[in-house]
């Protein structure tokens, strides 16, 4: 018995609750600890970065916007969320009478107070993170500026569609979400506590759920007549079948029933609010149902049968204005406005004297591909296995003596995975090989005797023509993660500088002394920047000192995007040296998606050289306006960013300059020096160019039918890529000398394109060496038409021209046959001689082991006219005639001085090299003309010598090429340092 009336007791007891696990409790805390202090270290070392360049305020302005945006709108989001359930939960019908649901309704009460609180927290979150994205457009709605064009539809000033329309869109979006949300919510809260019921065929609701219902539905019809009247101005933004913009159809028709509609949802707003003194839910469903027919009946059947019986059977003069809309946008957007379109009446003969007048844009023609010859540079100029080169180089111009010249330049920068595993640890990646050194630079219009290009400026420690300048490349495009430079003053230096045979150690260390990055000296910079690049060597190592920096996104143009995050850059960053410095000039351009009645393009398709860069079927956001507004430099040393209003005018760039101000110097402020770098950005021609395929064209009726429309021609060097912009020096008609300018070509457009060329674009780059003040011409777009009537070989039909000439090919296919490659390079178009002149370097280079590009023959064509020799001088007298290329200065020059020479090499060994190829070449070429004669009479004994003969020489002409590859890179590494 008391055994029982124990167990019987012990069960009555109620079993104590167990508490939380301290060790998972601990967990916890760890977890929010680690997780807290990580996102602070990222926080914080991204504040000092912004400090340290003098951009906080960007990073500031950035903050505060995107906090003040989440928190009212998610507050807003938030707070309608709770007040919809807390109206719920008053408005509920007194319980009892329906047991099944009085008794769920007990079950659920305990979580009320944690719903009424988590459900608005968490709405009100997702919300503001969302909202808070948008902190860019609201920014530039508050500090819009007009543009002074306005839409031809509405009359609108341009910075409606571009600041505020899309701001409007984004409130009214967020409205109509919020408010759909928050009905579902109502509407699942009535039906859990009996405020909605009814059965198949009828429908219930109490007075408090009816009110609040047919308010929310009320509210939500207003939202979407905001919708639709919103719609009605994005229609000039709408992609067409023919062109951009509002067509007639859309003026017509469907602008029309956006108004009609705005009505219609008005009045169902107000056939809902009649459901609070007639409980009747027919009545807003007819409403709805009716709104839902008119939209298919006025918004789709209508707009269809206006385009198929009125548009259709005359659609080039219906759509004539609308068209003429679209091509005066489109032409301001992208700024061909002003495009200069010349009639040219090319010749096809050549003309020896007509040449000899363009001896100053001949001679100046660029012989060096800087897409082919990097491997050159690379071989020739490495000089350590831990430099390197881009695998495209730059075009330039600098002034050498008392002429400017057409320059490739590279810079030398820093490759780790150079390094030997052996020396791979933390403190070398980090503190010792920290920079690269100096930038190379060579003639783009003249190559040594043995086709190599004929260096101006290299070596190491840096010497040449462009004088005493900082080399070290502190920030640059191929550099470690991050490196911890500087020490106290009197420290040994550990950085390598530059290998030097004179040292003991065999290399030359040096000591940062510049403004390059936060500090890292103390304690806690070492912790937040340890756990931010996630090695803890930088708290314990002794080379973390007081006066230590850490230089990180060093790239030039991420350091350039962070600072300005509004700007689209350009994909091309070039190097040049200006006042004893090397910079990295950046171009930056503003842009939109919402200039009414542009054409859009997508920049990854245009920028990158795709074939067809439309809007439709691109993932990537379109653009339908483009200025480059900005030129931005980087310094390689500092890695300092400025940023130069370069279009001041523009509307865009005088918002941001609101928003962010102070972070602009005015063009004023550029010196000399630096102006006589800047040229015009590659990318703004290319989309210029594409644009200009369609939009040359400005009679509407002739655009409908795009029977003019011109093609950006494929690169005939590579697959599937348009022909790139090129940069040379040259002469317009229409110019009294020479200038530096970017250039491309159109051939007829179509479905099946002949290669036949139809214009030469051509846009004024020379910005001159006055401070403060592009020169007069900088930025004429300029438009040579050829007639319609003479046919003018495209670059693909020259391509073809060159690799079917006999003479040519049988001298490259000697060339294939050993052990070479030969390589076409760019096929440059100029205009020379009253006509159009092309020009393709052809390069060789061993199959294997050391690969330098040489400069050995040059493709020159006039018409159908086809050149091929040496040098460019040769293959015009060819084509034009002996003697014509008299006066142009281009031709070979001495290997070892590196200035224009007699044409002949001073080096023994390279002379010799030179007179065995030549000679082996003529052997072969004799050897394939005997055999071919020999197997003509049918003597095979005869054609068996001529194939020995010509094997041999072929053999002979191989080792030769090898003895011209010149020197290659050194691969001793330095001595190691005493930590390395």
């Amino acid at each position: 018995m008391t055994f029982d009336a124990d167990r019987r007791a012990s069960a009555a007891r109620p079993e104590p609750q167990r508490g939380r696990s301290p060790v998972a409790v601990t967990a916890v805390v760890v977890g929010i600890v680690i997780v807290a202090t990580i996102a602070f270290a990222n926080v914080w070392t991204e504040w000092q970065w912004y400090a340290q360049l003098g951009f906080a305020d960007v990073l500031r302005v950035q903050w505060i916007a995107r906090a003040v945006t989440f928190l009212v709108f998610g507050v807003i989001a938030g707070g309608a969320v709770w007040l919809t359930l807390w109206i719920a939960r008053r408005a509920r019908p007194e319980v009892g009478g329906r047991p099944a649901l009085d008794q769920y309704r007990e079950q659920v009460r305990p979580l009320e107070r944690a719903v009424m609180w988590i459900a608005p927290a968490l709405v009100g979150l997702i919300a503001g993170l969302a909202m808070s994205a948008q902190w860019p457009s609201l920014l530039a709605w508050l500090n819009a500026t007009d543009f002074g064009v306005k839409d031809p539809q509405f009359d609108l000033d341009a910075s409606f569609y571009v600041f505020t329309l899309p701001v409007l869109h984004a409130f009214v979006t967020f409205y109509l979400t919020i408010l759909i949300l928050c009905t579902a919510l109502a509407t699942f809260v009535h039906l859990l506590y009996g405020g909605i019921s009814g059965g198949s065929r009828t429908f219930v609701a109490s007075r408090g759920a009816r009110i609040q219902l047919a308010t929310m539905g009320a509210l939500i019809m207003l939202g979407i007549a905001a919708n639709y009247w919103l719609q009605r101005y994005s229609l000039l933004n709408k992609v067409g079948e023919k062109f951009y913009g509002a067509s007639y159809t859309d003026v017509n028709a469907i602008l029309p029933s956006r108004g009609i509609l705005v009505g219609i949802a008005l009045l169902v707003a107000g056939v809902f609010l009649l459901v609070i003194w007639r409980p009747d839910w027919r009545i807003p469903a007819v409403g709805v149902g009716l709104m839902v027919v008119a939209a298919i009946a006025i918004g789709a059947i209508y707009p269809s049968i206006v385009q198929r019986f009125q548009v259709g059977p005359n659609a080039p003069e219906k759509e004539a204005p609308y068209i003429k809309r679209n091509i005066t946008a489109t032409r301001y957007a992208y700024g061909i406005d002003k495009v200069e379109v010349t009639p040219f009446d090319a010749k096809t003969e050549a003309d020896a004297d007509a040449l000899r007048g363009d001896a100053d844009t001949t001679t100046q023609i660029r012989l060096l591909d800087p897409n082919v010859v990097a491997p050159a540079f690379q071989q020739l100029q490495q000089n350590k296995q831990y430099y390197n080169f881009g695998s495209t180089l730059q075009v330039d111009r600098y002034r050498i003596g008392n002429e400017i010249r057409d320059t490739v330049i590279a810079v030398r920068e820093l490759n780790l995975d150079g390094i030997s595993a052996a020396n791979r640890n933390w403190v070398n990646d980090t503190t010792v090989y920290t920079h690269g050194f100096g930038v190379v630079a060579a003639y783009g219009n003249r190559v040594n005797l043995d086709g190599q290009p004929t260096f101006f400026e290299g070596g190491i420690p840096s010497s040449g023509d462009l004088g005493d300048y900082e080399p070290r490349v502190y920030f640059g495009q191929n550099l470690p993660t991050y490196s911890i430079v500087g020490a106290p003053s009197g420290t040994t230096p550990w950085e390598l500088d530059y290998p030097d045979d004179t040292s003991a150690t065999g290399q030359a260390n040096t000591t940062y002394t510049g403004n390059g990055g936060p500090k890292i000296g103390n304690f806690f910079s070492k912790l937040m920047f340890s756990i931010r690049f996630g090695e803890e060597q930088i708290l314990f190592s002794d080379r973390v000192t007081p006066d230590s920096q850490v230089l990180y996104d060093r790239d030039p143009q991420e350091r350039v995007q962070k600072v300005a995050p509004y700007l689209t850059l350009d994909q091309t960053t070039y190097p040049a040296v200006v006042n004893d410095r090397i910079v990295w000039v950046v171009d930056g351009y503003t842009t939109t998606s919402q200039f009414p009645y542009s054409a859009a393009v997508t920049p990854s398709g245009i920028f990158y050289g795709n074939a067809d860069a439309t809007a439709s079927g691109l993932p990537a956001s379109p653009i339908n306006y483009l200025r480059n507004s900005v030129k931005a430099t980087v310094d390689a040393y500092s890695g300092e960013v400025t940023l130069y209003a370069w279009d001041p005018e523009d509307p865009i760039l005088q918002t941001w300059e609101k928003v962010f101000p102070g972070s602009f110097k005015p063009v004023s402020d550029i010196s000399a020096d630096l102006m006589s770098h800047l040229r015009y950005p590659e990318d703004l021609f290319a989309t210029q160019r594409y644009q200009l395929q369609a939009y040359h064209v400005t009679d509407p009726v002739s655009f409908y039918s795009g029977s003019d429309f011109w093609k950006v021609p494929a690169d005939p060097t590579k697959d599937s890529q348009n022909q790139p912009p090129y940069y040379l020096t040259l002469q317009m008609p229409d110019q009294d000398a020479p200038s530096f300018q970017i250039t491309g070509t159109f051939i007829q457009g179509g479905t099946n394109p002949r290669n036949i060329l139809t214009g030469y674009f051509a846009v004024d780059s020379e910005t001159g060496d006055t401070a403060g003040k592009p020169a007069e011409g900088y930025g004429k777009l300029r438009v040579l038409e050829l007639p319609r009537d003479t046919t003018i070989p495209g670059p693909g039909q020259v391509q073809n021209n060159f690799s079917t000439d006999t003479d040519a090919q049988t001298t490259l296919n000697l060339l294939r046959q050993g052990d070479s490659n030969v390589i076409n390079g760019n096929l440059l178009t100029v205009p020379v001689g009253g006509g159009l002149l092309y020009v393709q370097p052809v390069y060789v280079e061993a199959k294997s082991g050391t690969k330098v590009p040489l400069l050995r023959k040059v493709f020159v064509a006039f018409g159908d006219e086809v050149g091929f020799a040496d040098t460019l001088q040769g293959a015009l007298d060819q084509v034009f005639g002996a003697g014509a290329s008299e006066g142009v200065d281009n031709g070979p020059t001495d290997p070892g001085a590196g200035d224009p020479g007699t044409g002949e090499p001073t080096d023994p060994d390279q002379q010799a090299a030179q007179q065995a190829l030549d000679s082996a070449l003529a052997t072969a070429q004799q050897a394939i003309v005997e055999g071919q004669a020999a197997l003509a009479k049918g003597d095979f004994a005869a054609y068996g010598i001529a194939q020995q003969q010509l094997a041999a020489a072929l053999e002979d002409a191989v080792a030769a090429s090898r003895r011209l590859a010149g020197q290659t890179a050194a691969t001793t590494e330095p001595t190691a340092t005493p930590d390395a």
